[in-house]
């Protein structure tokens, strides 16, 4: 149990109600050995010629009021102890979650987001089993063996120990059953995580499955992987099956041992008939512990197995810490500098970026082309430390970026992704992500010209224009009141990309990172969103990413990347003049436009 040593932590701000709990199930013991006790004396009070009526009537109320006290006391410890079961279950998911939202990108590349979504649910529930009803229910079988064991050796030890003689056969059943059942629900929950990942990205990619006609192939993978898990499940369920019956029997086996030499012993007389029935009633309350405890071991078992899937990930430790560094880069003016910088991902031998050096100053508009693949993402995907290079330094205002505290270093650039990705929440908290006083009222209303109620709505008012969206957005029922589906799927790609562009500039970064931001929108929107941007970027430093050549060519510089090496830097012009990779590419791109425009007018002449 090397794992479940990792959430006696959890215990801590409990300890009070967990000391309560386990107080209240001794009490409640106490009261439930007590009840077979008071039996035994109305029952040889029967032989005894001065027992009168009373003395049976008051005997009877007496194990009434016990097992009432009883009731209370039990309820009282699963109403505390199964609580605090449940509040310890909330605090590990949030600490996982907070974990999650800690680790780097690193991780989830090589991480099934089902597999992680199962690790925070079904792995999370089987430790509150075994921090709640199995702790529960551990100390009440260890105190009601105590309580039986004492009372059966005050009534015949020698009964006792002949009875207990199956009973030592419990321990070896209950380790060999424990581990085939750890083993076996192991392999149940690698399932789990698999049919979660599917059933994930099935339900992200339905407009793809659909388009393609894989519903029935879809379904089929699904079947196959839920009969799987369905069967994996039977064998766990074959193994718990049998450890029953198998406890059960032991005790049967007591039982017949105690009818047998017990009631030689009523009849010698060396024992009374209370004593008879009370010793059989022990053994009862006995067996009943000893059949428990193999449902505890199977919780403790299972809750073993999830918490060292969850400190797999726990354990992780990110490899950029969002709280390390120790400068704060509100006041940074953003110039910006690559030093001899070499990057591959994590777990890949193949170097993306390949000794980059370039300078960028405060207020500069910098353009980063370059065929597919030359490393254009890549490269700005360093800038808020998403990723660290392997080799070479990145310097803001002439400090290496380690030095800055990351969150403050993350909080001064707005950045908008290749992936346009939106929350399921209205379009205002989209584009107001990350602002102050975000629960005001959002702005919406038939009048584009109506003047904000507060900072909030004037900055996402002012970005969704620039960004060519807020037009849109009032012609929606609800304006920016509008809730968006998962990932923003009742806009389109266009939308989504303003949507998105929106967000960053509503920051008011200091630092504006396009990354093929427009790759979804008209070339003609893309104009006036590029025009409506001038104004913007002064005295911003940014960095525009295209694979159109003509939405750049405007930029202060531009980045020419060819298979992560910087082969040229320049203007519009100048690169022009040298004839190279940048000349090229603009010269493919012209011809592909005027290609695309002769298609469309044949397609639009008439037969």
């Amino acid at each position: 149990m090397s794992h479940l040593r990792s959430v006696l932590p959890y215990f801590r701000p409990y300890r009070r109600g967990l000391f309560f709990g386990l107080l209240l199930v001794a009490i409640s013991n106490v009261f439930t050995v007590l009840g077979p006790w008071i039996l035994r004396i109305a029952i040889d009070a029967l032989d005894d010629p001065d027992t009168t009526a009373r003395t049976i009537v008051n005997l009877s109320l007496l194990i009434v009021l016990v097992a009432l006290l009883g009731g209370a006391a039990k309820y009282g410890m699963r109403e505390l102890l199964n609580g605090i079961s449940r509040r310890i279950e909330c605090d590990l998911r949030a600490d996982f979650f907070r974990h999650l939202l800690r680790l780097d990108a690193s991780f989830y590349s090589e991480q099934r987001t089902g597999d992680i979504m199962a690790r925070a649910t079904n792995d999370t529930f089987a430790v509150r089993q075994a921090v709640g009803p199995a702790v529960m229910y551990f100390v009440n079988t260890a105190v009601m063996t105590v309580f039986a064991l004492s009372l059966m050796l005050l009534i015949s030890p020698r009964l006792t120990a002949l009875s207990l003689i199956p009973m030592a056969l419990l321990p070896p059943v209950v380790l060999g059953f424990g581990r085939v059942i750890q083993r076996r629900f192991g392999r149940i929950q690698e399932q789990f995580s698999r049919i979660s990942t599917l059933c994930q990205e099935n339900l992200t990619g339905v407009r793809i499955i659909r388009a393609f006609g894989q519903e029935e192939d879809q379904a089929g993978r699904f079947e196959v992987m839920n009969r799987e898990y369905a069967q994996r499940n039977m064998h766990l369920v074959r193994a718990s099956g049998l450890f029953h019956p198998i406890l059960g029997l032991l005790v049967g086996i007591a039982l017949v041992v105690v009818l047998w030499i017990g009631g030689g012993e009523v009849m010698r007389g060396a024992i009374t008939v209370g004593d008879f029935v009370a010793f059989t009633f022990y053994l009862n309350l006995l067996a009943w512990p000893m059949i428990a405890l193999g449902w505890v071991v199977n919780l403790f078992q299972r809750a073993e197995a999830s918490m060292e899937r969850i400190n797999q990930v726990l354990d992780r430790r990110p490899l950029i810490l969002p709280e390390e560094g120790v400068r704060e880069a509100e006041a940074a003016r953003a110039r910006i500098e690559f030093r001899g910088v070499s990057f591959r991902y994590p777990g890949d031998e193949r170097w993306v970026l390949r000794d980059v050096s370039f300078r960028v100053e405060p207020g500069e508009t910098v353009a980063v082309v370059g065929p597919t693949g030359s490393g254009k993402s890549s490269l700005v995907t360093l800038l808020p430390r998403l990723y660290d290079p392997q080799e070479g330094i990145i310097l803001l205002d002439g400090v290496p970026l380690s030095e800055y505290h990351t969150g403050s270093l993350r909080r001064i650039m707005g950045v908008v992704p290749q992936d346009a990705f939106l929350f399921s929440e209205t379009i205002r908290e989209n584009v107001a992500l990350g602002l102050d006083g975000t629960e005001g009222q959002p702005p919406s209303g038939p009048d584009p010209e109506r003047e904000p109620e507060n900072e909030l709505d004037r900055r996402v008012l002012t970005a969704s224009r620039v960004a060519q969206l807020h037009d849109q957005v009032e012609e929606f029922p609800r304006g920016y009141d509008t809730w968006l589906g998962e990932r923003g799927i009742n806009l389109s790609g266009g939308q989504k990309q303003r949507a998105t562009l929106a967000r960053a500039l509503a920051r008011n970064p200091r630092i504006l990172v396009l990354d093929d931001a427009l790759s979804a929108v008209d070339t003609e929107t893309e104009a006036r969103i590029l025009a409506e941007l001038k104004g913007e970027l002064e005295g911003r430093t940014s960095f525009l990413i295209s694979h159109r050549v003509t939405a750049v060519m405007h930029a202060d510089r531009i980045l020419v990347l060819d298979e992560g090496r910087l082969v040229e830097e320049g203007r519009h012009d100048e690169l022009l003049e040298r004839d190279g990779v940048y000349a090229s590419l603009l010269r493919r791109q012209l011809l592909e436009q005027e290609v695309e425009g002769v298609r469309s007018a044949r397609a639009g002449s008439p037969a």
